[in-house]
């Protein structure tokens, strides 16, 4: 291993310490570990590599996992656990593409995040709740349901409130402006995209902490802070994850059938009134539907949005001469935003099931089984981006997949592009000192690169 800038960085081929400190981590995880993330056989991963365990992420280890799988075992099964189904790993970025683009081989229908509990899949009952969101619907529908709110993420709609954004930004700002020092994510990064799809949802400002509080609940489930409705001695567990997760949505799901009563009764221009007229194929959407769209419209919102700039900010202290650049060359700032999602890609997987016996990277995945492709490795491929673990803002190309790509490639990425460019710049024009003070308090889970916390001084 090399040591750059102070941090520990891999040689360009994994060699003997590499292995050797991914088994110590590994080692090190498989100690601490709950019981529903331990291995049922450890021989049957790849250097003891368990995906399926968050502490791997919560800890920002995965690179180093993710650079030893890519040169040694690139697509590779693993078996899951008594109560977690088996899955394939992908982790190179021309075999991610090969999934993304064939919808009709490797469906979203029978959910998207994680492998699955075993129970859900032998019932059936997970492949019936994917149906109800176009995040996890199949072509021909998706198309259809997606084209509904297309109108109000295309580049112009985006262009268009572009002041609003300035704007709203600049009063974060001004929120912290007395002080010397904060919590970013609470503060700052949390606060712009949550304002953003609030508005364009109708809500009311005296809501936004209760989206927050909702989303950090059900995409944040898994972590011990946000499991606050489960006794303290059962957090950390999968069950308490399950619980946290299902409270956060019946809440969420509940505010909105509130909602859209008001909606019926005095219609506006925001996204629950237009689904409420929208039609698919002559018929009027469903109430599931819409509840469906307006849950995952908040979720993915504000989520990985305020992880990419909160992992941008990081990525700027980490190499301070890319931000001298910047400040020096405002020039630079759509490549700079680009390179924030590649470098942080905000969310980790998404899982498919394949509908065919088919092969990838001659591994044979077999009808039924689970595929997870893993963004942030295909996003330091070394095939496809020059000296990837450096952020560098000029880089050019930079196609990454931190928005997915085919048929599911992420609504709102332009939202999230005009955010992060906004905030960026305003940020750095009014606390061009500003840094980064303490490590990043990062999410317990495997499916969001989340920051809790980020501790900095101006």
């Amino acid at each position: 291993m090399a040591h750059v800038r102070g941090k520990a960085r891999l040689t360009s081929q994994p060699g003997a310490q590499t292995l050797l400190y991914v088994h110590s981590l590994i080692g090190r995880e498989r100690q601490r570990g709950p019981p529903e993330f331990a291995m049922t056989t450890a021989q049957a991963l790849p250097h003891g590599i368990n995906l399926q365990d968050p502490r791997l992420f919560m800890n920002d280890q995965a690179h180093d996992a993710f650079r030893v799988l890519r040169a040694e075992a690139p697509v590779h099964w693993n078996p899951g656990t008594e109560q977690l189904n088996g899955f394939w790993s992908v982790t190179k970025y021309a075999d991610i593409l090969q999934v993304s683009r064939h919808p009709e081989l490797f469906i979203s229908s029978k959910g998207i995040a994680g492998s699955g509990l075993r129970a859900l899949d032998a019932t059936g009952t997970q492949a019936n709740q994917g149906n109800v969101s176009i995040i996890t619907m199949d072509p021909p529908r998706h198309v259809k349901m997606r084209r509904l709110v297309n109108k109000g993420f295309t580049p112009r709609a985006v262009n268009a409130m572009e002041p609003q954004i300035r704007q709203v930004t600049n009063e974060i700002l001004d929120g912290i402006a007395g002080r010397s020092s904060c919590d970013f994510v609470l503060d700052v990064s949390s606060q712009l995209p949550l304002a953003v799809i609030c508005g364009m949802m109708g809500l009311e400002r005296d809501v936004w902490p209760l989206m927050f509080e909702l989303t950090n609940s059900v995409l944040g489930s898994g972590d011990p802070e946000y499991q606050a409705d489960v006794p303290e001695e059962e957090r950390g567990s999968g069950e308490a994850a399950r619980r946290t997760a299902m409270m956060g949505r019946m809440r969420m799901v509940e505010y909105f059938r509130e909602v859209l009563e008001r909606r019926r009764r005095e219609p506006g221009t925001d996204l629950p009134s237009i689904l409420l007229e929208s039609e698919v194929d002559g018929e009027k959407l469903t109430e599931g539907d819409i509840l469906a769209f307006c849950f995952l419209l908040i979720l993915a919102g504000n989520e990985t949005t305020r992880n990419a700039i909160s992992g941008g900010l990081v990525a700027f202290s980490q190499f301070p001469e890319q931000k001298r650049r910047l400040l020096s060359d405002w020039s630079l700032v759509e490549s700079a935003v680009e390179e924030i999602c590649r470098w942080t890609s905000p969310l980790h997987h998404m899982s498919r099931v394949a509908t065919a016996d088919t092969e990838i990277r001659g591994q044979r995945i077999a009808a039924g089984d689970r595929v997870i492709m893993w963004y942030p490795s295909a996003n330091r491929d070394e095939e496809v981006f020059a000296d990837p673990y450096t952020f560098d803002i000029t880089r050019d190309p930079n196609e990454h997949l931190a928005f997915g790509i085919g048929e599911h490639f992420c609504l709102g990425a332009g939202f999230a592009r005009k955010e992060i460019r906004v905030m960026f710049e305003e940020l750095f024009r009014r606390f061009p000192n500003i840094e980064v003070t303490a490590p990043p308090d990062r999410l317990r889970s495997n499916f969001i690169n989340g920051i809790k916390h980020l501790q900095v001084a101006y």
